[in-house]
């Protein structure tokens, strides 16, 4: 367990949530000495599960990602969390008072697939916190709109030698990064931290960071210097736009068309473990560098082809 987590109220544990909590424990264990669980993020395709409730202790998730301003995130169990894959991700979770849309933020690694925990804030809008524990519906947002264009963060401790970036506010799962300071571009691993990283450097910068999601959708950041420990925001979105923005807003705002191409090749994530993020061809389009593409939750592909696909057991 991490150690930045407070993850369940004293209210919950005095109502007879200890119990469950030994259950939940014992039960990921199981998954963890038997090597049974499956690595895969939350699919479009809605699915039933328990929610609970935590608190952060610290400033930041596994993830690597600042608070959402909203204070509305999720943690996913191991099988979920899928090794980072899906950090910076959405889910629509609907309870039993409403629904709240969550930012993949966290992992929790004491649960066990179909078992999320969310902040108190997002949990109290779709349950009554005294319960603790609530039964759920989830499911994965396509092209949700983000608050902010993309940002990156050049890691402490990297040069011109060993590059490390965490990006953000993309909105979808991710496939692939490449990088290029100084030379052509350089394809990035992800870690579990949700840190791109090039064990050889990509060069002294500034850098171009081209992103590539699961859907085939792309985007290019440029002028990314070499300033570890800062963010450096850029004007460039993978998705729609802020949920702030009106409807009248979005009309009167021209929307940059996707380019349609040739099928791409099946998309694998540049990680060492490619369970995460394999999907199927999918058509690739491509928004230009500054640009907002379709400011839209529908999907851009076909969902029955573009879904990201379940891990081999």
């Amino acid at each position: 367990m991490s150690a930045h987590r407070s993850r369940f109220s004293s209210r919950w544990l005095a109502a007879g949530g200890a119990a469950v909590l030994a259950g939940i424990l014992g039960v990921a264990m199981l998954l963890h000495d038997s090597g049974a669980a499956c690595a895969a993020p939350p699919g479009t395709t809605q699915k039933s599960g328990k929610a609970t409730f935590y608190d952060l202790a610290g400033t930041s998730g596994n993830c690597s990602l600042e608070v959402p301003a909203d204070d509305l995130y999720v943690a996913l169990g191991p099988s979920e969390y899928s090794e980072g894959a899906s950090c910076g991700a959405y889910l629509d979770v609907t309870g039993p008072k409403g629904k709240v849309r969550v930012k993949v933020f966290d992992s929790c690694p004491e649960c066990p697939a179909g078992h999320i925990d969310l902040s108190r804030t997002a949990f109290k809008k779709i349950g009554t916190e005294i319960d603790g524990i609530i039964p759920i519906k989830y499911k994965l947002v396509t092209n949700p709109s983000t608050p902010a264009p993309i940002s990156v963060r050049i890691k402490e401790g990297a040069s011109q030698y060993w590059f490390a970036a965490r990006l953000d506010n993309y909105g979808n799962l991710l496939s692939k990064v490449q990088v290029a300071g100084g030379g052509g571009f350089k394809t990035a691993y992800r870690t579990d931290y949700n840190y791109w990283l090039i064990d050889a450097g990509a060069g002294p910068g500034p850098f171009k960071i081209k992103i590539t999601d699961v859907y085939g959708n792309t985007a290019t950041v440029t002028g990314i210097k070499m300033s570890p420990g800062t963010v450096q925001k850029t004007g460039t979105r993978m998705t729609g736009g802020s949920s702030t923005v009106t409807a009248a807003e979005k009309a009167a705002t021209p929307s940059a068309k996707a380019t349609t191409s040739a099928p791409a090749k099946t998309a694998k994530s540049a990680a060492p473990s490619a369970s995460a993020t394999t999907v199927a061809p999918l058509l690739e389009a491509t928004t230009a560098p500054g640009t907002t593409a379709p400011a839209t939750d529908q999907p851009l592909v076909d969902l029955a082809a573009a879904e990201p696909a379940a891990a081999t057991c």
